[in-house]
């Protein structure tokens, strides 16, 4: 497989958004092959290393069982706050599709909550974990997380986060809303033209929740929930301007 042959898709975030549920309904069209195996997510961009070691190694790592896909696909939920990452992408694969997909950033804290309890990362209640996050980098273990498992809210200022990708891949990066996505199914059908594909051939997603945290989702306390959408208030602005659209959020 060469370079040349195939196009490049990257899913690069955000965590806990809906990556997953997006990378599985893209799989499903006969034109795209998402990395596998999967999990783990590739992660090679994040990684001076392992992007040096270029197309062909990315391939046969990730790609071994592709064929006359027009995408090939990487999922790494790491890749959006990674500054370097954008610049690593476009050494090795040029111009690739750049999808990004954003949430809630206040709903997306607490499922990163949740989901950092439930794997045995956080001991800390819901609004002090949240909480911390404000005044505090919290130490974490890089041998078992790649990113920080604490970062629930800095994680959610996509504006600062989106820049670099943007200005890497202006033409070619696009960005969904989760709300959306899962509201309507134009949405998916949308991108999936976006990206030069047929969007009859995209299969109807099956709208079973994947990679879910199991049990009931706490309900947040209205003033930490009040402090949180002023934490997010600058942020969300200057996304809405960079977008030229309104948040549904």
């Amino acid at each position: 497989m060469s370079g040349c042959d195939h196009r490049h898709l990257l899913v690069v975030g955000a965590q806990r958004c809906g990556t997953t549920y997006l990378s599985r309904a893209l799989d499903a069209h006969p034109d795209v092959t998402m990395a596998r195996p999967s999990p783990p997510e590739p992660k090679v961009f994040c990684d001076a290393t392992l992007s040096a070691r270029g197309v062909e190694s990315y391939h046969r790592t990730w790609f071994a069982h592709a064929r006359d896909e027009t995408l090939l696909g990487d999922k790494s939920t790491s890749y959006l706050e990674d500054p370097h990452a954008p610049g690593r992408a476009a050494e090795m694969l040029g111009q690739p599709e750049v999808v990004v997909l954003l949430r809630d950033p206040v709903r997306r804290a607490v499922s990163h909550w949740r989901f950092s309890t439930a794997n045995g990362f956080e001991t800390l209640d819901l609004e002090d974990a949240l909480l911390a996050d404000l005044d505090d980098d919290r130490r974490w273990d890089p041998q078992r997380s790649s990113v920080s498992p604490f970062a629930y809210l800095r994680r959610g200022r996509y504006a600062e986060q989106l820049e670099p990708w943007s200005a890497t891949f202006p033409s070619t990066t696009h960005v969904l809303f989760t709300e959306e996505l899962l509201a309507d199914p134009a949405v998916l059908s949308g991108l999936v033209a976006d990206l030069g594909l047929d969007p009859a051939r995209t299969p109807v997603p099956d709208g079973e929740v994947v990679n879910a945290t199991p049990g009931v989702a706490p309900v947040l306390d209205a003033g930490v929930t009040s402090t949180l959408e002023g934490y997010f208030k600058e942020s969300n602005a200057r996304l809405a301007d960079q977008l030229g659209r309104p948040l549904p959020w």
